[in-house]
């Protein structure tokens, strides 16, 4: 029985192939660095594309990045041409202006009133009619004053009938006198008569000219010549010498005049111009200081400073032939005071100001930039007079200045705004005008 006893033989292991058994420590160790590569792999691509990124977009030329010090610009950029826009520079004569606010004034106004009481039957006028002087307006209903005239009329023909009945009896009373038949107090009552008679005779006379002067007075007529307003009354009402409101308002518009003012600072130099040459002329442009609407001369100036506004007042005439100018229009006011010639003309965003004055950039032949010391005598609007550092021709960075410095290369367009760059003539100040720029 004993050779029959089961005997316990070793398992055989199953064949897997080379390496260790799929569940076996080494094969989870092995599975978790490859994932953890995985990561450190994406992570440095992420880091490289972004810093790719940046790098394109502080150098959007795509060239390299040159270190400082390096053949490049000063700031580590490349060396390539900046795009600016240049104007040329040129010699001419700069008009000198000062600007300020003013109102268009009518330079009369009158508000036609009646100086008799009656009823309006006729107006002879439409609104916004020009009229002369003279001209008949509006007609008041004559007839109670030439009922005053008949009557006054009347009473001097009874007063220069007793009139001559006195004179007789004077005559006849010297003629008893002198015979002595009566006494001087007789002959003297009777001259005294005489000169009541003569007296109530001038009275009538006076009223007679009053009716007259109330018929005249009954025809309403234009006082000036001007342009006439709203009317203020209609046919049928009842008007009164004692009305404040009046009939109706002329304004004469053909000449005209604008009231300004300018900084007290500027008074010694626009007296002073007045005194030596013929009158100032005085410019009104439009509300947004674009477009010049009318010219015309300084007229006067007043005799005080505001000193609330540090300023003062002056008067200036138009012809306004056109009537381009209308009572209480704002405009803007340039007064012509001086002509700078033989300056150097810019326009006035070529000049720049550092810490040690003003200066601009100009275009050398080799397409470099190079900067100039300017003098400024003067700017007015969109233009600048130089007095010294620039010759004519010489070309002048007008935009793109920031990213300059002294030999950047650049790629210079010309300007089609610059006031110095369309100019035809050295000598043509018209092209300098201003629109409305500050005044010195």
């Amino acid at each position: 029985m004993a050779l029959f006893e089961t005997v316990d033989l070793p398992k055989t292991p199953e064949v897997h192939g080379p390496g260790p058994a799929p569940d076996s420590p080494d094969t989870q160790t092995r599975r978790r660095w490859w994932i953890w590569g995985l990561i450190i792999v994406l992570a440095a691509a992420g880091i490289w594309y972004f810093r790719t990124r940046g790098i394109q977009a502080s150098n959007p030329g795509g060239a390299a990045a040159i270190s400082p010090g390096g053949p490049g610009s000063a700031m580590g950029m490349p060396d390539q041409p900046l795009p600016v826009v240049v104007a040329t520079a040129r010699k001419g004569e700069l008009p000198v202006y000062f600007n300020g606010l003013g109102t268009v004034t009518a330079f009369n106004t009158v508000t036609v009133r009646s100086r008799v009481d009656g009823q309006i039957v006729k107006i002879n006028f439409t609104e916004g009619q020009s009229v002369k002087e003279g001209d008949s307006l509006i007609e008041i209903d004559p007839r109670p004053f030439q009922v005053q005239k008949e009557q006054a009329e009347g009473q001097l023909a009874k007063d220069q009938a007793q009139l001559k009945d006195a004179q007789l009896n004077y005559e006849r009373y010297q003629l008893l006198f002198k015979e002595g038949v009566i006494p001087k107090q007789q002959l003297d009552t009777q001259q005294a008569l005489v000169g009541q008679s003569e007296g109530a005779i001038k009275a009538d006379a006076a009223q007679i000219d009053n009716a007259k002067l109330q018929i005249t007075y009954s025809h309403i007529t234009a006082p000036i010549s001007g342009r006439v307003g709203l009317r203020l009354v209609d046919i049928g009402n009842i008007v009164h010498a004692t009305d404040t409101n009046g009939l109706v308002v002329i304004t004469q518009l053909q000449p005209i005049a604008v009231l300004f003012s300018l900084p007290q600072d500027q008074l010694p130099q626009v007296m002073a111009r007045m005194r030596s040459g013929p009158p100032m002329i005085a410019e009104a442009y439009d509300r947004d200081n674009s477009e010049r609407i009318a010219t015309g001369k300084l007229l006067t100036i007043d005799n005080q400073i505001d000193t609330t506004t540090g300023t003062y007042k002056l008067k200036a005439v138009f012809d306004n032939s056109r009537n381009e100018l209308f009572p209480n229009q704002f405009v803007n006011m340039h007064l012509l005071v001086e002509t700078e010639k033989n300056v150097i003309i810019v326009p006035t965003t070529a000049v720049l100001h550092g810490p040690k004055g003003s200066y601009v950039f100009a275009v050398s032949r080799d397409n470099t930039v190079k900067m100039h010391d300017v003098t400024i005598t003067h700017s007015t609007g969109d233009v600048t007079a130089l007095s010294a550092g620039l010759a004519p021709g010489e070309v002048v960075v007008v935009d793109g200045q920031d990213k300059l410095q002294e030999g950047s290369k650049v790629d210079p367009r010309t300007s089609r705004v610059g006031g110095a760059t369309q100019a035809s003539s050295s000598n043509d100040s018209s092209t300098v005008a201003p629109p409305g720029g500050p005044a010195r």
